[in-house]
């Protein structure tokens, strides 16, 4: 039996359900994710004592009246219950196939969860999974000692000169968002990211304040100023810390304190006992230097993977010839890729 909710407390008691989830499959992360164009559905398929849940943004193709079906920004894919590797997903997907078609939906895309079970099983034999890149995870289950001791020298080696330079607070008012916020669009601008990533004041305030999830938006403050050198906004659900968006400010990117604030949040994450502390990856699909700077407190990869699945594939060839475009690049759905 396959389901469609729409519904918050609906949605929250399917969670519940299932109890391993990460932040960014909750209704609330959805909503404030989506843009006002798009529909968030949690599609629930019921199968004996097996229980799927795959959360999707549903859009439509402009000048058209066929969707497309995609996840928010982060590490979504399908939640499940009783499933293992021997599940077969072959009435999963003949009734997830029909709900795409009833709806002319022709494409699905989803960002994949490195770090919950049987993702792969749920999705075998429909479409593609690839793996895109590697993140980065602090095993919190190790001692707080043993973690330490795989940092790399680098990273060691800052957190030993300049540690006592630093004081940490949380904060959650509206002073505390505009803070972070501008130190966030200066990070921004620091690296050319694009316009997409330049989140805004409400998008902060609005991640802070749900209930779905406890965010932590921490601040690094110099001694001796009292001023605020760099601040994360760390997101913990289950036995999950995201490592979410950071800033720092120019001025003090010499003396990293965003190792710091790393450092605080992963003594204060075993501390809690969870398990996983997600740094995320590099910019893009390559270990560039913000992959390497995150690798030197951890070398627990996990491979990151989306989900690529054409449900139409002739309305899909029509629309991507009508484009002219052509398999010369990675992005999906083609019809939608952009110079």
């Amino acid at each position: 039996m396959l389901d469609i909710i729409t519904s918050k407390d609906e949605w929250q008691t399917i969670l519940n359900n299932i109890s391993e989830y990460d932040f960014y499959h909750t209704y609330d992360y959805h909503r404030i994710s989506k843009n006002e164009e798009e529909t968030a559905v949690l599609i629930v398929y019921k199968e004996k004592r097996h229980l799927i849940a795959l959360p999707l943004l549903i859009r439509r193709i402009p000048d058209t009246d066929y969707f497309d079906a995609t996840s928010v920004w982060g590490y979504t894919g399908p939640l499940c219950k009783n499933i293992n590797d021997k599940f077969d997903n072959s009435n999963f997907i003949n009734q997830f196939n029909a709900y795409l078609k009833l709806n002319n939906i022709i494409s699905v895309f989803s960002r994949l969860n490195p770090f919950l079970k049987n993702q792969n099983e749920i999705l075998k034999n429909a479409g593609s999974i690839e793996v895109l890149h590697q993140v980065v995870n602090i095993d919190l289950t190790l001692s707080i000692k043993d973690q330490r001791t795989i940092f790399s020298k680098t990273t060691k080696r800052y957190i030993n000169k300049y540690k006592k330079l630093f004081d940490f607070r949380t904060g959650s008012n509206d002073e505390d968002i505009n803070i972070f916020l501008n130190l966030y669009h200066e990070n921004m601008d620091r690296v050319n990211a694009k316009k997409t990533y330049y989140f805004n004041r409400q998008y902060i305030k609005n991640i802070i304040n749900s209930k779905d999830y406890q965010t932590d938006l921490i601040f690094a403050l110099h001694k001796e100023t009292n001023e605020i050198a760099s601040a994360a906004m760390m997101i913990k659900s289950n036995n999950i810390i995201q490592y979410h968006i950071s800033g720092t400010k120019n001025k003090f990117l010499h003396l990293t304190p965003i190792r710091h604030i790393i450092d605080e949040m992963r003594i204060k994450g075993t501390e809690e006992n969870y398990k996983y502390f997600n740094l995320g990856g590099g910019l893009g699909n390559v270990q560039d230097d913000l992959f390497r700077f995150k690798a030197s407190f951890s070398k627990d990869f996990k491979s990151f993977q989306v989900w690529k699945y054409i449900a139409n594939k002739e309305v899909y060839n029509s629309f991507v010839k009508e484009k002219q475009m052509y398999l010369n690049t990675d992005f999906f759905p083609l019809y939608r890729y952009t110079d």
